[in-house]
């Protein structure tokens, strides 16, 4: 799996990087088919005391599959995301039918 990592408008992080990819080979190891995965963090200005954004795209066959979450850090934002795709990709596992 491919995994390509954007920090917009903010400093890049090793941290956030390893972190990231961490993760995500460990859910491309549950699903095999994923073949590339885009992750993209963000700082943004949120009153509410939020504001580290975390959106990931996956590209695996048939439509894309995204999510995103906006959490106090990086590490939790990064968590809550995966999370989301994890279902998503459970979901999408048992809609494929095998090739006979």
């Amino acid at each position: 799996m491919e995994i390509n990592i954007q920090f917009v408008k903010m400093p890049t992080s090793e941290h956030m990087e390893a972190f990231a990819i961490k993760k995500l080979k460990k859910l491309a190891k549950k699903f095999d088919w994923i073949m590339k995965a885009d992750v993209f963090y963000k700082l943004d200005k949120d009153p509410k005391g939020k504001g580290k954004i975390c959106d990931i795209k996956l590209s695996l066959p048939g439509p894309r599959i995204y999510a995103s979450s906006n959490e106090v850090g990086f590490e939790l934002a990064t968590d809550k995301t995966i999370s989301d795709l994890l279902k998503q990709l459970k979901k999408r596992k048992g809609e494929m039918k095998p090739h006979l």
